[in-house]
């Protein structure tokens, strides 16, 4: 295969160069999983006890999940996955598959391969339980899932080295419910230390359509590729943040909604024809304190603003940078510019149009037997 000239060769990146399956892209696509390891089968339903899923998260060990069974596993607390090396294979359920419902799943382990799954956990719990989430974890790949109804963000998955989040449905999270904030209902927070995001839809959300964020782990060594996503129906500051990270904005689709507001707000730019609203931590206990980071922005595409795709900067970024940041001058806009994008794992790329089309066909938890 013949690389770009800003796409990492795999070798630099993993030993091994067997895909996590087929369509398997970005930083994540060679995480092995339970490659070569035990099968376990999950049987019922239950939230615990043999033949669970929570039993099967458990295990120790490489190790494939598989269903038996289909319908929605009633959580009674969290699921944390804390041993790794695994594989939940959701597409094996029958009929349509399987739901995890009422508390949230977290990833807290190395080498993991998530697909076909949905998370919905809803405001049972009364707490603030994200939908899907995991954070300073290594080599995760998350594929074909559809995450909805969080109090907190839908999919927070973030501060991770080496990993995807592809072809996922992130979708209306709460915004009436049990957070201590009250009005909540957010998308995820995005980034990593070599992280891929593309072909997924978040709609549906009053904020983080996503949120930017690094962890102080990879203050200013965060490579964070976000590319052919599609965001409808934002609200609230809809992306921000980036606070000392370097990012791709490649190729992604912004469709507005009823929600999104077409009206200027504040010293920013209307909501409407945002890409992000790039920002520097203003906490001095935060690593990326007043660090701004580098930003590549290109081919995003907005059919209710068809100029925006020829003036990603003009419109997308730079009008939408508050004013008020520490340290913004005229200046800012250049040296956080980039003419080049940051180095990336291969994704298939798609033009803006072309990806909604194939994001709308394709995307999330798409698989009935």
């Amino acid at each position: 295969m013949v690389l770009s000239a800003n796409e990492i060769s795999a070798s630099n990146v993993y030993p091994e160069k067997t895909p996590a399956f087929p369509g398997a892209e970005g930083y994540g696509r060679y995480v092995s999983g339970g490659r070569g390891g035990k099968v376990y089968h999950v049987t019922n339903l239950n939230d615990s006890g043999e033949g669970s899923f929570r039993w099967a998260c458990d295990q120790k060990g490489a190790r494939t999940i598989v269903f038996d069974v289909c319908g929605t596993i009633h959580l009674q607390s969290q699921l944390k996955l804390t041993n790794g090396d695994v594989t939940i294979a959701g597409q094996t359920a029958p009929g349509d598959g399987i739901c995890v419902a009422d508390w949230d799943f977290c990833i807290a382990a190395p080498n993991v391969i998530i697909r076909y799954m949905r998370f919905r956990p809803g405001d049972v719990s009364g707490g603030e339980p994200d939908g899907l989430s995991g954070m300073d974890g290594k080599r995760i790949i998350i594929d074909h899932c559809s995450v909805s109804w969080s109090v907190d963000e839908c999919l927070s998955v973030y501060g991770n080295e080496h990993m995807t989040v592809q072809w996922c449905i992130i979708s209306q999270s709460l915004r009436h419910s049990t957070h201590a904030k009250q009005a909540h209902g957010y998308g995820g927070n995005w980034g990593g230390k070599g992280a891929t995001y593309h072909h997924n839809l978040l709609a549906h959300h009053d904020s983080r359509t996503p949120r930017l964020g690094n962890r102080p782990t990879y203050v200013q060594q965060d490579t964070t590729d976000i590319r052919n996503n599609v965001m409808y129906n934002w609200s609230g500051n809809g992306c921000y943040g980036g606070e000392g990270m370097k990012v791709n904005f490649v190729n992604n689709y912004y469709k507005p909604g009823p929600a999104t507001d077409a009206r200027a707000t504040g010293s920013r730019q209307p909501l409407a024809y945002r890409i992000c609203g790039l920002g520097v931590s203003t906490k001095e206990n935060d690593g990326s304190y007043l660090i701004w980071g580098k930003y590549f922005v290109d081919g995003n595409d907005n059919p209710d603003y068809p100029s925006l795709l020829n003036k990603n900067w003009e419109m997308g970024i730079y009008p939408q940078i508050s004013s008020e940041n520490p340290g913004y001058t005229v200046a800012t806009k250049d040296s956080i510019r980039l003419s080049e994008p940051l180095p990336y794992m291969y994704v298939s790329t798609h033009t803006a149009a072309d990806a909604y089309e194939k994001v709308l066909a394709y995307a999330g938890c798409s698989r009935s037997r």
